[in-house]
C-alpha cells in the first residue's frame, strides 16, 4: 500500500487542522493505521492509532489526548487526524503509517511497514 499525507499548514495556537492520508492499493480495511510526528531536532514519536476494519480501538499519546481524533473511512481508503486546540509544541512533520498485522504494537514506529511522505504542521503562538 502507498500512503499520501496532506492537510498540513501554518496555523495559530488554538486553531484546528485536519490531516488526511490517502492510501492506494487493496485491502485498506485490513490495515492498522497510525499517525506519528517528528519535531525539529527530535525523534519521531507516536501520536495516534486506529485498529483495522471498523476502527473500534483507538489510542493516543498523552500529549494529544482530548485534542486529537483519529478516524478512518474505508470506503475512501483514508485515515484522518482531526487536531483541535493546537499548541506550538504540536509543530512537527506528521506521518501516517500502516501495517497489515493486527498484532502491531501500535506505539512503536518500527512496527509499521508502510509510511506516507509527511505533511508539515506549524503552530505559531
Amino acid at each position: 500500500v502507498q500512503l499520501q499525507a496532506s492537510g498540513g499548514g501554518l496555523v495559530q495556537a488554538g486553531d484546528s487542522l485536519k490531516l488526511s492520508c490517502a492510501a492506494s492499493g487493496r485491502g485498506f480495511s485490513n490495515y492498522v493505521l497510525g499517525w506519528f510526528r517528528q519535531a525539529p531536532g527530535k525523534d519521531r514519536e507516536f501520536v495516534a492509532f486506529i485498529s483495522r476494519s471498523g476502527g473500534d480501538i483507538t489510542y493516543y499519546a498523552d500529549s494529544v489526548k482530548g485534542r486529537f481524533t483519529i478516524s478512518r473511512d474505508n470506503a475512501k481508503n483514508t485515515v484522518l487526524l482531526q487536531m483541535n486546540n493546537l499548541k506550538p509544541e504540536d509543530t512537527a512533520v506528521y506521518y501516517c503509517a500502516a501495517d497489515p498485522d493486527p498484532r502491531t504494537v501500535w506505539y512503536l514506529m518500527g512496527e509499521y511497514d508502510y509510511w506516507g511522505q509527511g505533511t508539515k504542521v506549524t503552530v505559531s503562538s
